[in-house]
Formats: C-alpha cells, sequence, structure tokens
C-alpha cells in the first residue's frame, strides 16, 4: 500500500496529513515546524513518501480554512481504518457526527456506540485518534464540561472550540 505524506501550513502552525489510496490514514495537530509534522507522520506511517495526491489536496485546502475559522465539513473525507476495530470506527463515527461549536461527552459516545458503560474505552480511543480535526476528538469533553483527555491540552482544545464557536459553559448532550 502506497502512503502519500505532506505537511501545510496552517494560520495555527504546521499540519502533517497521510493518506493511501483508500483514504485518510492520519493527521497530526498543529505542531512549530513542518519537520516536525512530517517527522510524526513517518513514524506512524513507514514507508511513505512525501507527495501530493487528490485527497492531499482537498485536505490542505479544508485545512486552510478550517484554521482560518471557515465552517468547513470533513464529513466527505473518507478515512482508512484498515487495521482498526470495529468499537474504533464507531466510535469515530459518533465522534464524527457531533456538530460544529457542540460537545459530547466520553460516556454519551459510549452509550451512542452501545457500550454505556466504556466511557473510559471512548477515552483510549480518543488518546489513539489518528485523525485530529477530521474525528473531531477535542469535541469530547468530561460528563461535566471539563476539558479533559487531549493530546494537544486543554488549551488547544478550548482554542479549538472557541474557534468553531462553541459557548461557555459547555453543557454535553
Amino acid at each position: 500500500m502506497k502512503v502519500m505524506i505532506v505537511a501545510c501550513s496552517t494560520a495555527w502552525g504546521w499540519m502533517g496529513v497521510a493518506a493511501s489510496r483508500a483514504g485518510l490514514l492520519g493527521t497530526t495537530l498543529p505542531v512549530s515546524s513542518r519537520q516536525k509534522a512530517l517527522a510524526s507522520l513517518l513514524q506512524r506511517c513507514p514507508p511513505a513518501e512525501e507527495g501530493i495526491s487528490s485527497i492531499l489536496a482537498s485536505m490542505q485546502e479544508k485545512l486552510l480554512r478550517y484554521f482560518n475559522g471557515e465552517g468547513v465539513s470533513f464529513d466527505d473525507v473518507a478515512l482508512d481504518v484498515s487495521g482498526a476495530t470495529r468499537f474504533q470506527i464507531r466510535v469515530w463515527e459518533i465522534v464524527r457526527s457531533i456538530p460544529r461549536g457542540e460537545v459530547g461527552s466520553y460516556g454519551w459516545v459510549a452509550a451512542q456506540a452501545g457500550s454505556p458503560r466504556g466511557a473510559r474505552a471512548v477515552g483510549q480511543v480518543m488518546a489513539a485518534n489518528p485523525f485530529p480535526i477530521v474525528v473531531p476528538c477535542h469535541r469530547v469533553v468530561g460528563q461535566d464540561g471539563r476539558l479533559t483527555g487531549f493530546g494537544g491540552g486543554p488549551d488547544m482544545k478550548r482554542r479549538l472550540l472557541e474557534l468553531e464557536g462553541a459557548t461557555w459553559p459547555l453543557s454535553p448532550f
């Protein structure tokens, strides 16, 4: 399977994007340099080569617009979920359904996935989310609305939610 990667400069920093012919394999959160974005992807998706494909070109454009505050939808982005479990795929689908500017709790996601006592399992899936922004794990919060469990830290989670128009205090559905 041929894997292509690209780094794109956004208003928030450099993001890496990886794709196969089947779809998106991964994204990074914004980092300070092109090299860091690419290194992160190369670690997760070896062997990969830098280049451009239609998926990567579309993702670059969407990410640039997203980080400029535009209401971009990633719903049409196909994910390459080879190697993922059914539970991971279901959790990603549910998280993708959370509307821009809104949040859901880990418990809510677990219940929607058919595992009402699986909030920690959802947390583990989110912690290993290979598709940040596209699978908007920043929209998943604690039961009380606290900004917990995000790889970019609570400040970035807050900034992403504010970029999307979330209002405070957060009230998960």
